[in-house]
């Protein structure tokens, strides 16, 4: 989950450096560093987030043309300086960075002290550094042998980049189950973890698989196997630009990202929903339409925000293509037992394409012989390139850490799969699809109109800023927004929230119920609607707070709670695409109005890439 950026050329490298790690701060703030090489390697790192670090070297001599920058998120060893990458070898020629978890660290850490080395870190960073080390001085070998030598022991995940100072014109740089992308400049490499570093300077990129090498130097790019068979480099252009990964003139990228989901929902239809002819082009699917449609059953498997979508893309999939439906967190999944039989399908979703549990979940769904589909919003992602087919969001970066536009164009991609399968089974009638298609080409129009209660949303959070617990509540397709609202509300303001089924409150949250509790019901208008103002008219008889999020003309539910948000009318199957923008607007506002750092909320980061 940390944030790795390096460069080697004929520009100045610590610029390079410094403005990559704040753009991959998102990954991990607990603290930074940079190792430079400058008439010998010189090694600067601080506890906290970039800033302070960047503060700490004002008057330093930073001259150098090739240098490796680190943001971290702590695994092994609390945040300290001397926990922070890179770390320099027991000689102080070597520097490392490194993204992921060495598992048999603690193994190699004692046959090297056994060896007479120490350690002036907690880290299993430094411990792979000084495995590397002595593998060079015992076998007389150069660093780039040392390194495949070393990988064959290592059990874990990661990314390594490595600067040497006896061969300053060279860059060394490794992966395994850790993100790795290599710019390629006009006699320049930039490599980071993932492109928002590297867009300024080329749109050519190099996506680094599992298990090979990199020797980068400022005019070469050689990539190799562990077996030492050199492999050539797919040169890919990136489709991103500059202004996609700055503020824009918004506070933090959070409101940002909030405010772009009408032309993010847009450019996920773009090209896809075609509302004349009333048909869905998606060529993930229509590939593979005997695998999807005529699936034993379809497990979606995904982490936090992704799990939420899952849950929705179940309720939608199950209703259209009468297709059983399991939903499981990836990281429960690859370490059960799971029964997977070949003819089941697996739809993995993840932002980053690179969730370490849903890869490994992935990689043992393929060995029983599932189909695998990935949807993804980062193109060329290791989920999009191991998956068999899939789906790209297109939602383009996102910056902050808790997922707002990442998660609405995840459920429209899904409901635009599940309208396919359907069609493509004869499981929906013509009426109903066409109904369908027409309310997701109306969806960006109305997520404008949703963003137009922004006052409104900012008011009512004013009120509720100083709450200590909430209840989320929602039913039918709501009930996953309800628990995705509950969870916004935790990473960015730290308040405790559960989400619950609204039928399900009976069953003990009710007992939480007081006059200070704030109740959040998501009770848009559908076949509960009924149903869920019993509910609601069960917490005013307990004195809740009550907030609900609301359809445009409901009557009922206005004169019971203390504040509302109200969205325009949509079919029960699109609207939760709408009902959970005044959710992610409630949760930054409350997180503003506690002076919570909204866009980097303390202890997550942003792609876990590690257990």
């Amino acid at each position: 989950m940390c944030g790795i950026v390096a460069y080697i050329g004929p520009r100045e490298a610590y610029p390079v450096l410094l403005k990559g790690l704040k753009r991959l701060e998102y990954r991990g703030y607990d603290s930074s560093g940079v190792a430079l090489l400058n008439n010998g390697l010189k090694v600067y790192k601080k506890k906290g987030k970039v800033a302070e670090l960047e503060e700490s070297l004002v008057g330093k001599d930073l001259h150098a043309h090739a240098g490796i920058g680190h943001t971290r998120w702590a695994t092994h060893g609390e945040p300290s300086d001397r926990n922070a990458h890179p770390h320099q070898s027991a000689n102080g020629k070597l520097a490392m960075i490194h993204n992921g978890i060495i598992e048999n660290y603690a193994q190699l850490k004692n046959e090297l002290l056994k060896k007479g080395y120490s350690f002036k870190s907690d880290t299993d960073t430094e411990v792979l550094l000084n495995f590397i080390e002595d593998i060079q001085i015992n076998n007389d070998c150069g660093l780039e042998e040392a390194v495949r030598i070393a990988l064959k022991r290592v059990v874990g995940a990661y990314v390594i980049v490595l600067l040497d100072e006896d061969n300053p014109d060279t860059i060394i740089a490794a992966r395994k189950g850790s993100p790795l992308v290599i710019g390629v400049g006009k006699g320049e490499h930039f490599l980071a973890s993932d492109a928002s570093p590297i867009i300024e300077y080329t749109k050519e990129v190099v996506y680094i698989n599992d298990y090979e090498l990199a020797i980068i130097k400022a005019d070469e790019l050689v990539l190799k196997n562990l077996g030492n068979e050199k492999i050539t480099p797919f040169v890919q252009k990136l489709d991103m630009e500059l202004a996609a990964i700055e503020k824009g003139g918004y506070d933090h990228f959070m409101l940002k990202e909030i405010f772009e989901q009408p032309d993010t929902i847009f450019d996920c239809l773009r090209g896809r929903l075609d509302i004349i002819n009333n048909t869905i082009t998606m060529a993930g699917v229509q590939n593979n339409i005997e695998q999807l449609k005529n699936a034993n059953r379809i497990i979606i498997i995904a982490c936090g925000t992704s799990w939420h979508a899952g849950l929705v893309a179940e309720y939608i999939i199950e209703e259209l293509c009468r297709i059983p439906v399991e939903v499981e967190y990836a990281s429960e999944f690859r370490y059960r037992n799971p029964v997977v039989h070949k003819g089941d399908v697996i739809i993995a979703i993840s932002q980053s394409g690179e969730t370490a549990d849903t890869i490994v979940a992935i990689d043992k769904a393929k060995e029983q012989g599932a189909f695998i589909f990935g949807v993804v919003n980062v193109v060329g992602s290791s989920i999009a390139r191991i998956s068999h087919a899939g789906a790209y969001t297109h939602a383009g970066p996102e910056i902050g850490v808790a997922s707002t536009k990442a998660f609405t164009a995840q459920l429209v991609v899904l409901t635009m799969i599940a309208l396919k399968i359907a069609k493509e089974k004869n499981s929906i009638n013509e009426e109903r699809y066409a109904h369908l298609i027409n309310e997701l080409h109306n969806i960006p129009e109305k997520v404008k109109e949703v963003l137009l209660i922004n006052d409104v949303v900012k008011n009512i959070a004013v009120k509720y800023k100083d709450a200590t617990d909430a209840l989320y509540l929602g039913r039918g397709y709501n009930f996953p927004i309800a628990l995705e609202g509950a969870l916004k509300l935790k990473e960015i303001s730290y308040i405790h929230a559960e989400g619950y089924p609204a039928a399900e409150m009976k069953h003990g949250p009710i007992a939480l119920v007081d006059e200070n509790l704030p109740v959040v019901f998501v009770a848009t208008k559908d076949i509960y609607h009924e149903k869920i103002i019993s509910n609601v008219q069960e917490i005013k008889a307990r004195k809740g707070k009550i907030i609900a999020v609301i359809s445009s003309g409901d009557e009922i539910i206005p004169a019971m709670a203390n504040d509302v948000m109200i969205v325009p009318e949509a079919d029960e199957i699109v609207a939760p695409i709408i009902s959970v923008i005044p959710l992610q607007l409630l949760s930054y506002y409350i997180g503003i109005a506690k002076g919570c750092d909204v866009d980097k909320p303390r202890n997550l980061a942003k792609s876990v890439t590690v257990e």
